[in-house]
């Protein structure tokens, strides 16, 4: 019977202590990644937009749209970004499985993509640097208020909000100190890809090495993975749209990445709290 009685003891120490190596080992791939993205930011120098980049290969316009499907094309991140914003108001059975300790994230997650459908539409009606500021704020809220939740949800709640502000905050430089530099003549992109990479090189880390708040983390893993999907179908914009010939690899580079947040929010009403630090 002691025997009997002392084993799930055993079991419970035993799961603490794979729980803290992986979260040792989590911060050190990290720290690791920080330091790796440090020196590769220094080592480069600044890096102006490429005009090329407004030279998209669908040009075809319908409705009296200009570039109309990569206009219309972004009416899904619009239309998911709302949804969520309308789910984090829900009660009962449509409730979203949030910590509303940092409620905010959230809500700046939802409302960039939301923003993105708004501002990515308006710039390719005119593709330029000055219409593409447009684009680009709304992604960082995006970013920065998902890479909040993931610290909230995966490493602490106290930490993930105290980071949402200043998160926000150096997103809208990034774009805003491109934006500037352009003008000055020498473009640098440096701090904007950062703050747009180094989310999606650590929270795969989070994902796998810390121990989340709820059950079911497959949201974040297929919202990760529509995004990385969508950068390759945007790198291979004209290949794909002469394959395909009805659409072009950038406009299915914005439905995908609405899709993953769909499924995040589908994630979010159905699963269980398992753990609150």
């Amino acid at each position: 019977m002691r025997l009997k009685q002392c084993r799930p003891s055993v079991d419970i120490h035993i799961m603490r202590l794979i729980k803290i190596i992986n979260e040792k080992n989590g911060t050190i791939i990290i720290l690791s990644i920080s330091i790796a993205v440090l020196i590769a930011f220094f080592m480069f120098d600044p890096i102006g937009q490429d005009n090329e980049y407004h030279n998209f290969s669908d040009t075809m316009s319908g409705m009296f749209i200009p570039n109309m499907l990569n206009v219309l094309s972004n009416i899904p991140f619009l239309m998911v970004g709302v949804l969520g914003l309308v789910a984090l108001k829900a009660e009962g059975r449509g409730a979203l499985k949030i910590l509303n300790a940092n409620y905010y994230a959230y809500l700046a997650l939802f409302l960039g993509a939301a923003l993105v459908g708004i501002g990515s539409g308006y710039y390719h009606l005119w593709p330029s640097n000055e219409t593409l500021v447009w684009d680009r704020i709304p992604m960082t809220i995006a970013f920065m208020g998902l890479f909040s939740v993931i610290i909230s949800e995966f490493i602490s709640i106290k930490l993930g909000r105290i980071c949402l502000i200043p998160f926000l905050c150096i997103g809208l430089a990034s774009v805003l100190y491109w934006r500037f530099t352009e003008i000055w003549g020498e473009g640098d992109l440096r701090y904007y890809a950062v703050v747009q990479f180094f989310p999606i090189l650590t929270i795969p880390v989070m994902l796998v090495f810390f121990k989340s708040n709820y059950s079911c983390r497959s949201g974040y893993w297929v919202l990760l993975a529509t995004y990385v999907a969508a950068k390759l179908f945007e790198t291979f914009d004209s290949q794909v749209h002469g394959f395909l010939g009805v659409i072009s690899g950038h406009s299915i580079k914005h439905i995908l990445p609405a899709m993953g947040l769909y499924y995040l929010i589908k994630v979010y009403r159905k699963r269980e709290g398992v753990e609150q630090r």
